[in-house]
């Protein structure tokens, strides 16, 4: 079979994408749609509904699916997240399933073991490794403060290579849709290193207001955390993360979106003049 074969032959396979009303996997199930990809969401709202800690749940979905693409709520690094991974990919291959491609974690060593469970899989896999999103600040835990004029995090002057959601999810309908990809690690970072204060500063730039950063104790950020009622794992993930994963590991650039799609990711300025366009983090007047 030659490639254009190959390639006919991803995008005419019934895909499920789990997590798929997440940040990246909305992301990919529009960007396979506009392909003309059939699929399927894998969530707890869709028909049949998916849920990862309902594993009867699963039969249903994984039905005539060719291929998976795996993003885990809330994070890999989650206690149980390595079983219920080895549950999904064992399950996958009793329903025929060919391919994965897993969303996992930079600097995790949790997400790691994930890793190495589908590169065992007997399935051709593809994983994209991430860490911190431009759309936390948009779509996720720190809007609000962004709203509020004030970035309150115990996150220090550790600098991150902010990764845009939507060069995740070309790396994905990459691997997804096209011939090439099998067996590669693709991790993915934005082109430079920020710091949250940089990433104030950009943000003053684009909403024509002042928004500080302000470096706050971890275990007071984490008591306020709890105060306003957020989920248990959602709590155990932004300790894991602002106490462990934020201590300069991943402070580094890597290639995997300018290998995946042979163009450099996006820079967090053109993220930011467009959520800032969108009207997203203005306040009430």
């Amino acid at each position: 079979m030659n490639t254009d074969q190959n390639a006919s032959a991803f995008t005419s396979e019934l895909t499920l994408i789990l997590g798929g009303t997440g940040k990246t996997g909305r992301r990919v199930a529009a960007k396979l749609q506009a392909r003309g990809v059939p699929m399927r969401l894998g969530s707890r709202a869709a028909s049949p509904s998916f849920d990862w800690n309902n594993r009867q749940s699963w039969d249903a979905c994984l039905r005539d699916v060719k291929a998976i693409y795996i993003s885990y709520a809330p994070d890999l690094a989650v206690p149980g997240a390595t079983d219920a991974i080895q549950a999904l990919v064992d399950q996958a291959r009793k329903h025929g399933v060919a391919r994965v491609v897993l969303l996992s974690g930079r600097g995790e060593a949790e997400a790691q073991a994930c890793e190495n469970i589908v590169q065992n899989s007997g399935l051709r896999w593809t994983v994209v490794r991430a860490s911190w999103f431009n759309q936390n600040f948009s779509e996720g835990a720190f809007v609000d403060m962004v709203r509020a004029g004030r970035i309150t995090l115990p996150a220090g002057d550790t600098p991150e290579p902010f990764i845009d959601v939507d060069d995740i999810a070309d790396v994905a309908v990459a691997a997804l849709t096209e011939p090439g990809h099998d067996g590669e690690i693709y991790e993915v970072t934005g082109p430079r290193l920020m710091t949250f204060a940089d990433i104030a500063a950009e943000l003053s730039a684009v909403t024509g207001r002042e928004i500080a950063f302000e470096q706050i104790p971890h275990d007071a950020f984490m008591a306020e955390v709890k105060k306003s009622g957020a989920p248990a794992d959602v709590v155990w993930i932004l300790d894991y993360l602002l106490s462990t994963v934020l201590d300069g590991r991943n402070a580094y650039l890597a290639d995997g979106v300018q290998r995946a799609l042979g163009r450099p990711p996006r820079e967090f300025s053109a993220y930011a003049r467009e959520v800032a366009g969108t009207g997203c983090w203005r306040t009430a007047a």
